[in-house]
């Protein structure tokens, strides 16, 4: 059985050189990992991988983490983790249309957003004012140094290179990496959007017709168009590319959102709160180490990490909910009696 259950996985390997594009990144030929592992019978070393991402507490912190409205109060708003399932199936499509690799593709989606802080990029913002802190390089620290009980998930190379690498401003070593990295960004301006929408903030009519005009005047249009945009640029390509036209419009896009939803809407009239909530509790633990968990005081003690990175590593892990409680018990008094 074991024979046969090794078959499975060589097979898998094999049919990737035989079905992928020549610039697919193919598993057999992974860098591997910093601790070397025996290969799975069955899964190749990106399912693992995928797998791995998939069963984290941090992947499951995701759902009560806020993408763009805090603390929403409808079924239907995104969270950190729709967010993260939507870049990986618009990635998956586009990966699957090139002949990429669709499990290195999909474990990357899965874990570019590990290491965001709660209350999304206000929180991120907060701790950068404290000690330098990116949710892209906090990704790969969750995934490294911190989950598994501080062993991490010691993921392949190109997993790696991929998670921290998704910024706009950075850019991946695989095929697969630079697909995740225009997924997100088509994710979360469409997505953020239709949540805009939902909450009477914009409209469609609003967006600027020049735009509308290139990528289409409804959501699911200007998904369709920018999906199809890249397959079509990228086809026997080593890179990951869109026309000129549609990167422009889409940059325009991103903009027009940034003006009217993400620094200028009512649902940002509460991120000074979460901000200030974060910037004290990073505070009162740099003055009170102490009261750290013990993982967290074990990174100072055992693993000589910085008491500035201990303190971001506990707060930026925390879901909304649990930093919203953590500080109602530190700082907020109890009425007395009943």
């Amino acid at each position: 059985m074991v024979i046969e259950s090794m078959l499975i996985r060589e097979k898998k390997e094999k049919a990737e050189y035989n079905n992928l594009s020549p610039f697919a990144a193919k598993s057999a030929e992974s860098k591997g990992r910093e601790v070397p592992e025996e290969s799975c019978d069955i899964r190749t070393c990106f399912q693992r991988d995928r797998d791995r991402i998939l069963h984290s507490k941090s992947f499951r912190r995701l759902k009560h983490k806020t993408q763009v409205f805090l603390a929403p109060t409808g079924d239907h708003y995104r969270t950190r983790l729709t967010h993260t399932l939507e870049v990986s199936q618009i990635a998956r499509t586009i990966a699957s249309s090139l002949f990429l690799n669709e499990d290195l593709t999909e474990a990357i989606a899965l874990g570019h957003d590990l290491g965001h802080t709660p209350f999304g990029h206000a929180g991120e913002r907060a701790l950068n004012t404290k000690y330098p802190f990116s949710h892209s390089r906090q990704s790969l620290r969750v995934v490294d140094k911190l989950e598994d009980e501080g062993k991490g998930l010691n993921l392949t190379w190109e997993v790696r290179d991929g998670i921290v690498n998704h910024s706009m401003s950075r850019l991946a070593n695989t095929l697969e990496g630079r697909i995740v990295r225009l997924s997100d960004k088509i994710a979360y301006i469409n997505h953020d959007m239709d949540d805009a929408i939902r909450a009477g903030i914009l409209s469609e009519e609003d967006v600027p017709k020049e735009i509308a005009n290139v990528l289409g005047a409804t959501r699911k249009a200007r998904l369709d168009f920018l999906v199809k945009n890249i397959i079509e640029n990228s086809i026997d390509r080593d890179d990951i590319v869109m026309s000129q036209e549609a990167f422009e419009a889409m940059i325009d896009l991103r903009q027009f959102m940034f003006d009217n939803l993400y620094f200028n809407s009512s649902c940002k009239t509460e991120e000074y709160k979460a901000e200030g909530m974060v910037i004290t509790l990073y505070d009162y633990y740099m003055d009170h180490q102490e009261k750290l968990p013990d993982d967290i005081k074990a990174l100072i003690t055992e693993k000589n990490t910085k008491p500035e990175r201990a303190v971001c590593d506990y707060i930026s892990g925390m879901t909304d909910y649990y930093c919203t409680a953590v500080f109602t018990e530190l700082f907020i008094p109890e009425f007395w009696g009943k």
